[in-house]
């Protein structure tokens, strides 16, 4: 029984990680490498806490996961010049004049 429920968390888990990452694909990667990196290390220290139980490993790779992804995607906003600023898509928008 438990087996199978680490099964289904673990299904779910990449399922949650893989939209992310495609919805957020088009801040450079960083998103993504924040994502991976933290569902790794989140994953690790679950196991450690949980003495290796799945649903410690699961729930540690979630959170670890969801956590990467929001710290590495506070820089994703557009980079701020003089005369105007671009957009995370890497378009220019002007300042209106005054």
């Amino acid at each position: 029984m438990t087996n199978r429920i680490g099964k289904i968390l673990a299904v779910s888990a990449l399922t949650i990680g893989t939209a992310m990452t495609a919805a957020n694909a088009g801040c450079e990667g960083r998103r993504t490498t924040g994502t991976l990196v933290g569902a790794g290390t989140g994953g690790v220290l679950g196991s450690v806490i949980t003495h290796g139980s799945v649903v410690g490993v699961i729930g540690g790779a979630v959170v670890g996961g969801l956590a990467g992804n929001h710290i590495a995607g506070d820089g994703c906003t557009g980079h701020h010049y003089r005369h105007g600023y671009y957009d995370r898509y890497h378009r220019y928008h002007r300042y209106a004049s005054r």
